[in-house]
């Protein structure tokens, strides 16, 4: 190198995150930190969006106010809700009182009950009431105090909100629910097992369940295959797939086309791939090819490779994703007819999958337009603020990935609702929120964290004195955010500058269309912060950390800029 130039040193941002790599080995775009932030399919890595309450009401518990929601579905433009023993639509309306009511009083009058449904739940301040009817504008048959809260006195004025009714009630307490849309005479109908009662499904009007002779009387999965009703996973039969007769929910009879196979292992999932149907276990995979009873037929795909929890069984980017005992893998069929591979992709950041015993603790789903999976890991003794997750993009380059940290899930959804495409999540706090929607969780910040490997700039025994850094970003909006550099492998010998803050009012327009007064002089938008920087050493690493208050934004690349000194 000439030490008396200054050098120049471009590198954009792609790879995601690399964790199976020592820091020398790592390429400069990769991150050995990418929280709260996407690899982006144009390239770069894009703070994430945030969430929102879908309701500003949590779903009514049953026994416990710890009690997760075991499902929040998209069925027919609206969201249907598991808590405890009970099913919820969700309604969202409100109104006041219309005079004071004691605590005791069982017919109560509201200003208007328009939105409302004939019987549901109401929410009067720190009370849940429930009402067997309407006459005008009372709400009749009002049970006081229900799911643990305490019947009280109100005020006239006071708000009412129904933010959820029930549909079905005196369930027996579930994990987590699995469930399937379809069209079955005419009607949308969403289907769903929950591993304690009979399958069930509901129509819009009423849920009812499927028990007939020859169902299963608690599976855990459920899914449709060639016009065909499957559920496998009873606690009796863990290892029994039943299927019902085609074009049927609730005919099990064998002579008119029922049937059913057992699998040498509990079934943990079920998934239609490629005109197949796709049957898991924790340690073998199996899939059933054919039309009908008359020429199904089991294959085994593999015995060495399982899932474990079937709710990260996704269909993404043209493969099966699932969740194996080593990570992320894919069911990916190859050019020859018939011809399965599976494959690991998770190799870059198998250590965050790494202790995970809980496979429960699981859920995945796929935002198609990103061409994103995401997978969160959900401890009972976590926090918001302490669970994380996993984001997968199929990119250009392959898979890349981040880690999330603040989505807490007990269930997930995504599928289209009222023309757009939405992605829900229940909490353990009892409420459903929506992904991709606004700048924060739900109003707590979202911290943004990227790291780079340490580069070298091609030439580890060279002392290099930095003099700017020039970022390459797209924003969104009112972006703030800080630069560090940390030289020479975060030796503590090394001296460390401040951060070097970083906002959207730094990006200049080139002459042509900039705004007298507004722009700085230039034209085109110009998507670079040339920032000076100070401090020198053999290698530097750029640590970006979002402050919490921005809107998203993507990161693209970076260029340093240099004079070599010294040869060590």
């Amino acid at each position: 190198m000439d030490s008396s130039q200054q050098q120049p040193f471009i590198f954009p941002l792609k790879g995601g995150l690399i964790l199976n790599k020592s820091n020398f080995e790592a390429a400069p775009g990769s991150a050995l930190e990418l929280e709260n932030f996407e690899p982006d399919t144009t390239g770069g890595y894009r703070r994430i969006s945030g969430y929102e309450k879908w309701s500003n009401h949590t779903v009514p518990f049953t026994t416990a106010e710890t009690e997760p929601v075991l499902m929040s579905a998209l069925y027919n433009n609206e969201v249907i809700a598991a808590r405890g023993e009970s099913i919820y639509r969700a309604t969202d309306s409100a109104t006041t009182l219309d005079g004071t009511i004691t605590d005791a009083v069982t017919s109560i009058v509201l200003t208007s009950t328009a939105g409302f449904t004939t019987t549901g739940t109401v929410l009067i301040e720190d009370e849940l009431i429930t009402y067997t009817g309407i006459s005008t504008n009372t709400l009749t048959g009002c049970t006081r105090g229900t799911s643990s809260t305490v019947a009280a006195a109100h005020t006239t004025g006071v708000a009412v909100y129904q933010g959820w009714t029930s549909i079905d009630s005196g369930r027996t307490a579930a994990e987590k629910y699995n469930f399937e849309r379809l069209t079955y005479n005419n009607v949308d109908i969403l289907l769903f097992a929950d591993g304690a009662n009979s399958a069930s499904y509901w129509n819009g009007t009423a849920i009812t369940d499927i028990n007939s002779t020859g169902a299963p009387a608690d599976p855990s999965v459920v899914t449709v295959f060639k016009n065909t009703l499957f559920l496998a996973g009873a606690s009796t039969t863990p290892n029994e797939i039943v299927y019902a007769a085609p074009l049927t929910i609730d005919d099990f009879t064998a002579t008119n086309g029922a049937g059913s196979f057992v699998i040498d292992a509990t079934v943990t999932g079920m998934k239609v791939f490629r005109e197949e149907l796709y049957i898991f276990s924790a340690s073998r995979i199996y899939k059933l090819t054919g039309n009908s009873q008359a020429d199904f037929q089991l294959v085994s795909v593999t015995r060495e490779i399982g899932c474990r929890n079937g709710s990260t069984i996704q269909e993404f980017a043209g493969n099966l994703v699932f969740l194996g005992p080593d990570g992320l893998r894919t069911v990916e069929g190859t050019a020859r007819i018939g011809d399965v591979e599976l494959s690991a992709i998770t190799k870059p950041i198998q250590e965050l999958f790494q202790g995970r015993t809980d496979i429960a603790d699981f859920d995945a789903v796929v935002i198609p337009n990103k061409t994103q999976y995401r997978i969160f890991f959900n401890n009972e003794n976590s926090t918001k603020s302490t669970t994380d997750g996993v984001i997968c993009v199929r990119t250009q380059e392959g898979y890349e990935f981040s880690t999330t940290r603040g989505l807490q899930t007990s269930c997930t959804d995504s599928d289209e609702y009222q023309g757009d495409f939405y992605i829900l999540h229940g909490s353990n706090d009892g409420y459903v929120y929506r992904q991709e929607k606004g700048n924060t969780f739900d109003g707590t910040t979202i911290i943004g964290r990227y790291r780079s490997p340490d580069i070298t700039a091609g030439d580890a025994g060279i002392r290099k004195s930095f003099q700017r850094v020039i970022i390459n970003y797209a924003p969104e909006g009112s972006v703030n955010s800080d630069l560090f550099l940390r030289y020479d492998y975060e030796s503590p010998d090394t001296p460390r500058p401040a951060a070097y803050p970083f906002d959207s009012t730094q990006v200049v327009a080139l002459y042509g269309t900039a705004e007298y007064g507004v722009s700085t002089y230039g034209g085109q938008t110009d998507p670079l912060i040339r920032q000076s920087v100070e401090g020198s050493g053999f290698s530097v690493a750029l640590r970006v950390v979002d402050n919490g208050v921005s809107v998203p934004y993507s990161l693209k690349g970076f260029q340093l800029e240099f004079k070599a000194a010294a040869r060590r």
